[in-house]
C-alpha cells in the first residue's frame, strides 16, 4: 500500500487542523492505520491508530482528548482531526499502515509509510 499525507500547515496555538492520508490499493480495509510525528533530533513518536473496520482507536497520552483518528474505507482515506493545538505539537506528521496491531506501533514501527506533512503551531 502507498500512502500520502496532506493537510499540514502553520496555525496558532488553540487552532484546529485536519490531516488526510490517501492510500492506494484495494485492501486498505485490511490494514491497521495510524499517525506518527517526528521533530528534528527526536525519535519518531506514536500519535494515534485505528484498527480494522474502525473497531478501536488508541492515542498517545499527549494528544488524548484533543486528536481524533478516523478512516473511510470506501475512499481509502485516513484522517487526523487535531484540535486545541499546542506549540509542542509542531512536527512532521506521517501516516502509516500495518497488517497487524501490536506493541510495534508504540515502538515507532509499521510496514508502510507515507511522506510526511509539516505541522507548525505558533504560540
Amino acid at each position: 500500500v502507498q500512502l500520502q499525507a496532506s493537510g499540514g500547515g502553520l496555525v496558532q496555538s488553540g487552532d484546529s487542523l485536519r490531516l488526510s492520508c490517501a492510500a492506494s490499493g484495494r485492501t486498505f480495509s485490511k490494514y491497521v492505520m495510524g499517525w506518527f510525528r517526528q521533530t528534528p533530533g527526536k525519535e519518531r513518536e506514536f500519535v494515534a491508530l485505528i484498527t480494522w473496520n474502525s473497531g478501536s482507536t488508541y492515542y498517545a497520552d499527549s494528544v488524548k482528548g484533543r486528536f481524533t483518528v478516523n478512516r473511510d474505507d470506501a475512499k481509502n482515506m485516513l484522517y487526523l482531526q487535531m484540535n486545541s493545538l499546542k506549540p509542542e505539537d509542531t512536527a512532521v506528521y506521517y501516516c502509516a499502515a500495518d497488517s497487524a496491531y501490536g506493541s510495534r506501533w508504540y515502538d515507532g514501527l509499521a510496514d508502510y509509510w507515507g511522506k510526511g506533512t509539516q505541522v507548525t503551531v505558533s504560540s
